[in-house]
């Protein structure tokens, strides 16, 4: 399932259904509906949302991260491996949606999806 968020202030922005309804659900909105709005009024607390979500991530990535490298150094020696891919964290994939509100904010137009 893929869900298509909308502003005339940017470009669409497709998602996957997993982590688009991940990311309504962040907005304080809920994802189990087809259909949603992010008013005018309701961005800036969207916003504030989604970037807390976005710090605490990335915090949570960073901690993760440095425990997979100090148990994996010793193995990627061992096994000849220069390192390993970082898996793609919620700001990779929130980053167009947090860039739409913000642009949403700017010219005074919701965000919508499903419609």
């Amino acid at each position: 399932m893929l869900v298509t968020f909308k502003s005339n202030a940017s470009a669409d922005v497709i998602m996957f259904g997993d982590i688009a309804k991940r990311l309504i659900t962040l907005l304080g909105k809920d994802p189990d509906d087809g259909k949603g709005i992010v008013t005018v009024d309701q961005i800036p607390e969207a916003i504030a949302r989604l970037k807390a979500a976005i710090e605490e991530d990335r915090q949570r990535q960073a901690e993760l991260e440095r425990r997979r490298t100090e148990d994996d150094d010793e193995a990627d020696k061992e096994a000849g491996r220069s390192g390993m891919n970082a898996p793609v964290g919620l700001a990779q994939r929130a980053w167009p949606l947090l860039n739409m509100l913000e642009e949403s904010l700017r010219e005074d137009t919701p965000v919508v999806w499903g419609v």
